[in-house]
């Protein structure tokens, strides 16, 4: 993680999957990035249809925000993610690997909460993720 993040997976507590259960940022003002959906910049629906395509278009959006905020991937402290329907949980799984192995390459993946719902603000959205992330100084 970046400096002034530590991760950790206490041993009171379960193995983890593809995240940490606890992300301790040392130093640094903290971020709340709102939830990010599969839209172009003018905010019409991208991908509309194809679940795994809007996984790097939402991490496409957070990535930029991250820059603009100073800060990248390894500051982010939690992620909140939403998908829509029990039905794209395999697609989620497969495709955050996919995209964990090149931001995370070092395997030390932030906190994350997966919800499952029924819907979102449009229908077009099948997967929405917030962030928390620590500025840099």
């Amino acid at each position: 993680m970046g400096k002034g993040v530590t991760l950790l997976n206490p041993k009171s507590a379960p193995k983890p999957g593809m995240y940490s259960h606890v992300a301790i940022a040392e130093q640094g003002r903290i971020a709340y990035v709102a939830g990010q959906t599969s839209v172009d910049m003018a905010g019409n629906p991208v991908s509309a249809t194809d679940f795994a395509g809007q996984i790097p278009i939402v991490f496409g959006h957070l990535g930029r925000i991250f820059e603009e905020l100073g800060c990248d991937y390894t500051d982010v402290l939690q992620y909140t993610t939403y998908l829509v329907g029990t039905d794209k949980r395999e697609a989620w799984q497969k495709g955050r690997a996919d995209l964990f192995g090149k931001i995370y390459p070092d395997g030390k993946f932030p906190p994350n909460t997966l919800l499952i719902v029924s819907g979102l603000a449009k229908p077009e959205y099948l997967l929405e993720i917030s962030a928390i992330v620590r500025l840099r100084d």
